[in-house]
């Protein structure tokens, strides 16, 4: 075995707190009008920054996706094609 132990004496207690003081009950934090009006400013900048730059029109839309269905059938008649030419699995 290859462990050492040692034999001087460890802390125990965890975690370290100093035991002069006293120790008060947990408070917690009230969130006051001006820290909630700020928050859902922020939320509402990054909202507001994450819209979309220009609004399509339907037309645009339909479009892009006869472009897309266009894309596809040409990328279908080239496997197309190329199927006589590749090797047999």
């Amino acid at each position: 075995m290859n462990a050492t132990v040692t034999t001087a004496p460890g802390r125990q207690d965890h975690p370290p707190h100093q035991s002069s003081l006293e120790h008060e009950p947990y408070r917690a934090r009230r969130v006051n009008l001006l820290d909630r009006v700020a928050l859902h400013v922020g939320i509402a900048l990054i909202k507001w920054g994450r819209r979309p730059l220009a609004v399509t029109s339907r037309e645009q839309r339909a479009n892009r996706v006869e472009q897309q269905l266009a894309r596809l059938e040409r990328e279908r008649e080239y496997e197309r094609a190329l199927r006589p030419f590749l090797p047999v699995r």
